[in-house]
């Protein structure tokens, strides 16, 4: 009941969001000695005055391991040992053993720092840690044990600049240690004074833990960085309208791929037919066979297209007197104007490749931009032309 009461504390007390605890995480180990005394006067064998409160003590050396499962619960698991070899009432657990008896414990723990003030992100300098449980305890000596119920505090120092180390404090009280005879915390014995009375034993001791590192990189809990709804909010709204953006973009994508896979089409369809079969009508003057094409929309020239320039030059070269004029053609979609410009300077940059590129003299070449055509040919790739007509008289 006092365990599920304190874990409704924890749970309502906790407002600060931690890291996960993970399996290998919270662990630690340490040591701890002090002195333990019986905490009821009783008689030892024939000793009447027996040892009591404060008119006996035992030496005590204890191990324990354990883990913190949140800020403020834990486990811990003590191995506490009590020391003495005399066989007198002074001694508190009189034997003729190197070790009179030992404690083996499960506790719980309790931070109430946290529990109280919440978690600030490390431990505090200095807290205050209740630990409750019980075990079994055996006596050597007799060759006797029983249960036993257990609880301290521990006034804790956590020390270095990871707060990995913790030095302690603990007063605390067993019920049921076996002392002599007397192992069971809910059996009362009969002491001198004829009262009955629960044994037990008060210890004070002192020790240190180191806490292992974590998976957080530190050696403690860590808070969790958490974000509010309004940044969450906003952070959604970005993330809709770059998916938003995303799927334009693919719109476009598709219908780019879509246009590449008709020119593709086109392109194939145009390139299988025969060269002939692609003109319709050639013109009257003596028109030379090497014709530059150009994209749509475009003046330049592509460079697989100099090899029909480099045929005329060759030509003009060859026949000294030959004078040629270049017409430029465009096909018929767009403005009107906007194709006899196009047409004029497609003329104009197949002449200046002649002059150029080809040393040939600018007097023996004319342009003429003859503006949109369709009659070329029954493609328009086709009616995208720079022609060469020989003009020698």
């Amino acid at each position: 009941m006092f365990a599920a009461a304190m874990l409704t504390m924890s749970a309502s007390a906790q407002r600060t969001a931690v890291t996960a605890n993970k399996a290998q995480d919270n662990w630690y180990v340490g040591i701890n000695a002090g002195v333990a005394t019986n905490m009821q006067k009783f008689p030892y064998k024939n000793d009447a005055k027996g040892a009591g409160f404060f008119k006996g003590f035992a030496p005590e050396f204890g191990i324990r391991v354990g883990k913190n499962l949140t800020t403020v619960f834990g486990l811990a698991l003590d191995v506490n040992s009590y020391f003495g070899n005399k066989v007198d009432g002074k001694t508190t657990f009189g034997s003729k053993t190197f070790i009179d008896a030992t404690d083996f414990d499960l506790m719980t723990t309790w931070n109430l720092n946290n529990l109280f003030a919440g978690y600030k992100g490390e431990p505090r300098a200095f807290e205050v840690i209740a630990l409750v449980g019980g075990g079994y305890s055996r006596a050597w000596a007799a060759k006797q044990g029983g249960i036993n119920a257990k609880a301290a505090i521990d006034f804790a120092l956590n020390l270095g600049a990871d707060k990995a180390w913790q030095v302690y404090i603990e007063p605390g009280v067993v019920l049921g240690e076996p002392a002599v005879q007397y192992a069971n915390p809910f059996y009362r014995i009969t002491g001198p004074d004829g009262k009955k009375k629960y044994n037990g034993a008060f210890s004070l001791k002192a020790g240190v833990n180191y806490k292992f590192g974590t998976s957080n990189g530190t050696h403690n809990f860590k808070v969790e960085q958490l974000r509010d709804q309004a940044e969450i909010d906003g952070l959604n709204a970005q993330i809709n309208g770059l998916r938003a953006e995303n799927d334009a973009k693919a719109g476009k994508l598709a219908a780019a791929d879509k246009q590449i896979a008709d020119l593709k089409a086109q392109l194939a369809a145009c390139q299988a037919r025969p060269t002939a079969a692609a003109v319709v009508a050639a013109p009257a003057e003596n028109v030379l066979q090497p014709h530059v094409i150009f994209r749509q929309g475009k003046a330049t020239i592509d460079p697989a297209q100099y090899a029909s320039i480099e045929m005329v030059a060759k030509y003009m070269k060859n026949h000294k007197d030959a004078k040629v004029k270049v017409q430029g053609y465009a096909s018929p979609e767009g403005k009107k104007e906007f194709n006899q410009k196009l047409s004029e300077k497609r003329a104009e940059v197949v002449k200046n490749a002649l002059v150029k590129k080809y040393k040939i003299a600018a007097d023996r070449i004319t342009v003429e931009g003859l503006g949109a055509t369709d009659k070329l040919s029954s493609e328009n790739d086709f009616n995208r032309v720079a022609m060469f007509v020989d003009t020698t008289k």
